[in-house]
């Protein structure tokens, strides 16, 4: 069988670009050049070994932004994901952690047959950490923190968890979530 995999991927400003935060509502400017947050590239290319590995499998980017801005995910395509899913609603600005969790939910299961969804742990712009479990919470499927590694088979995926001291061995059954 293919193996399906979506990578999340957020457009951020470039951190060098000065006036992000917007003083009235408190939330970033997404109006100038947006890239692939740089910790979303780990992902990327995780996602792509995966369905290497599994003899063949497709990699989807799926990405949420309230301006319809291509950039980032153009990054993303040219690492080698095969399409890319772009939410783009204006309803979406400022949008906090568990919305913007709801909306990938909603485009994993309008995407289908997926196996695996990779995150990030946590963006460089909102630094919450609550997306990949929320996501997982709302497909109904196990969700995974903090890989290094990342192995799939027998229907199952195995991960080697980041901790203070090494790492610890953690698995589950597929589909699943899995933040990196």
């Amino acid at each position: 069988k293919r193996m399906n995999i979506v990578v999340c991927v957020k457009q951020t400003p470039h951190p060098a670009m000065p006036g992000q935060l917007d003083p009235g509502s408190k939330t970033l400017k997404r109006e100038g050049k947006l890239i692939m947050d740089e910790s979303d590239s780990f992902g990327v290319e995780m996602g792509l070994q995966l369905a290497e590995k599994a003899g063949g499998g497709e990699v989807t980017i799926v990405s949420m932004v309230p301006a319809a801005r291509l950039q980032g995910m153009r990054s993303a395509l040219a690492m080698g994901a095969a399409k890319a899913v772009l939410v783009a609603d204006d309803a979406l600005v400022g949008t906090d952690a568990l919305g913007t969790a709801k909306v990938l939910a909603a485009a994993v299961k309008r995407i289908g047959d997926v196996d695996l969804v990779l995150t990030a742990t946590e963006s460089t712009d909102g630094y919450t950490g609550t997306v990949p479990a929320q996501l997982g919470e709302l497909l109904g499927w196990p969700s995974l923190t903090f890989a290094r590694a990342i192995e799939i088979g027998d229907g199952k995926v195995k991960i080697e968890r980041q901790t203070e001291k090494g790492y610890n061995e953690v698995e589950a059954s597929l589909p699943a979530v899995v933040s990196v």
